[in-house]
């Protein structure tokens, strides 16, 4: 395994798996953060500490009692061009303040991609483990295992009272944050999008872009995810977390359904029109290019269109970020030649994927 094959393959293997609910659900993440005891946090400690706390993170890669993981590979950030690591940040892989901050970071890869265990980051470790569809329980489940591996060797920072102490009192308690990537375009065509929110937020969780605090949602694709973390077990957490995204899931079909009732040919040409600016433009700009992947994805997934697969949106979201199209050219480009590139990349998949098809 080496590092090309992180920064040159856009869709992780796990994402071409088929998950539960996927029409609506890209991805589940869970995420805990924890710190070693005999360390500062990243806000104060040493780059001595920082470095020993790699060294203990890097040992484990030796112990093969996680066999579920196969092979893991350790990416110091120092040593890394900020291109490599804007590329692993639009892949979901790193944090952007990993990216940003990480003079003393690393990370630890999966071959699957399906772990990522950020070091250094805002904590010391950030456990992230990421399924396709609906499976916040399986990816819970997950991160508990390599939870309890890298404990075998490091004496978490932990109070009795309240929990596991981290960085930012937010993340104190349990450490968890869950959450999944929905891609909700029925509910912003019929405009309930605006309804929805605050009745999520009044709930605990939080809805945000793509990348998450701060980011836009781009093609209609949001984060859910939990805000409070102490004073609830993890199985709580994800629990409630399930209660209401299983809610939106079926918000979001009942969408659809009336959508096709009442506007089926208005929303057949929509998804048509974008298909073709997808498979003709020969420049395009990513809001508009995340418009049009929408259109289409929810296209395949209304049976409109058969001779693609819905994988081609995870794909392109990836692929036409500005990372990407930089790795892909080898080098910098200016806004306007990425825009000519992202429309020459999609070209090329779109026409890719009805050759495959037969289409």
């Amino acid at each position: 395994m080496s590092l090309d094959r992180f920064m040159n393959q856009a869709i992780s293997s796990w994402m071409s798996a088929e998950g539960p609910d996927s029409d609506i659900i890209l991805s589940s993440r869970i995420r805990l953060a924890r710190n070693i005891k005999q360390y500062k946090f990243p806000t104060l400690f040493t780059n001595e500490e920082a470095q020993s706390i790699i060294r203990v993170m890097n040992e484990r890669l030796t112990d093969s009692s996680l066999t579920k993981l196969k092979k893991l590979e350790l990416l110091l950030m120092d040593e890394l061009q900020p291109l490599q690591k804007r590329v692993l940040m639009e892949k979901h892989l790193i944090s952007p303040h990993l990216a940003e901050n990480s003079s003393h970071g690393a990370c630890i890869l999966s071959e699957n991609e399906e772990l990522s265990i950020m070091i250094n980051e805002e904590d010391h470790i950030r456990i992230q483990c990421l399924f396709p569809g609906f499976q916040l329980s399986e990816a819970l489940d997950m991160a508990n295992k390599v939870d309890d591996w890298i404990e075998e060797k490091a004496d978490y920072a932990y109070d009795e009272n309240v929990g596991f102490l981290t960085s930012c009192p937010t993340n104190v308690g349990t450490g968890l944050r869950a959450s999944v990537m929905v891609h909700l375009p029925g509910l912003i065509l019929t405009q309930q999008m605006n309804r929805i929110i605050p009745a999520i937020n009044q709930l605990g969780l939080v809805v945000r872009g793509i990348y998450g605090e701060g980011s836009e949602a781009l093609g209609n694709i949001f984060q859910v995810s939990n805000q409070i973390t102490l004073g609830k077990s993890e199985k709580d957490i994800v629990e409630d977390l399930k209660s209401v995204v299983g809610q939106l899931i079926s918000q979001e079909r009942s969408a659809r359904e009336a959508l096709a009732k009442t506007s089926n040919i208005q929303l057949e040409d929509r998804v048509f029109r974008s298909y073709g600016i997808l498979s003709n433009c020969r420049i395009i700009e990513s809001k508009e290019a995340a418009r049009c992947l929408s259109d289409v994805r929810l296209g395949i997934d209304m049976n409109y269109i058969k001779n693609i697969s819905k994988n081609i949106l995870n794909e392109l979201m990836i692929l036409t970020q500005p990372g990407f199209l930089q790795q892909y050219a080898g080098g910098p480009l200016r806004p306007y030649e990425r825009d000519i590139r992202r429309a020459s990349l999609i070209r090329e998949r779109m026409k890719m994927e009805n050759e495959e098809t037969g289409g």
